[in-house]
């Protein structure tokens, strides 16, 4: 699949770390205004870091969130150069679902059909907040708080 490859710097904005997607690239690239991407980022202390996101609009310039986890992994921080190669990402964004969230959601059918309209970053925070419970009762309160918020 074709895509774009360009030189920028990364962008930061307070504890906020993206990159800017000019718009004469995004439009190359095709798939709309917030594609899914495959980002794949080179700099001084890192070589073909490669992850999937979507482009954002954010005070008028379309961007890539680039976590402090990223920022750790890679050794990259705000102001220093990149080179970027983007890629649309058509592979569907699944979540893995803890059995027990899985029941909780199957048992509410609106808290089901909620959880299916979530996009994947959101299903993902859910089920990140029930696997880091370090206690089995606060994992039950998460499950049960996620169902009842998602049921409505």
């Amino acid at each position: 699949m074709a895509g774009v490859r360009y030189e920028t710097e990364l962008l930061s904005s307070g504890n906020n770390t993206g990159i800017e997607v000019p718009p004469d690239l995004l439009a190359e690239l095709g798939g709309g205004k917030r594609p899914a991407v495959s980002v794949t980022v080179s700099g001084p202390s890192v070589t073909d870091f490669s992850y999937s996101s979507t482009v954002a609009s954010m005070g008028g310039k379309y961007l890539i969130s680039f976590s402090s986890e990223k920022r750790a992994a890679t050794g990259l921080a705000g102001g220093d150069p990149i080179t970027v190669e983007l890629t649309l990402d058509a592979v569907p964004r699944t979540v893995q679902l803890p059995a027990d969230l899985a029941a909780a959601l199957a048992a509410a059918p609106s808290a089901q059909a909620a959880w299916e309209r979530l996009a994947p970053s959101a299903r993902k925070a859910h089920v990140m907040a029930v696997e880091s419970a370090k206690a089995a009762a606060t994992r039950e309160r998460r499950v049960a708080k996620i169902a009842a918020d998602l049921a409505g």
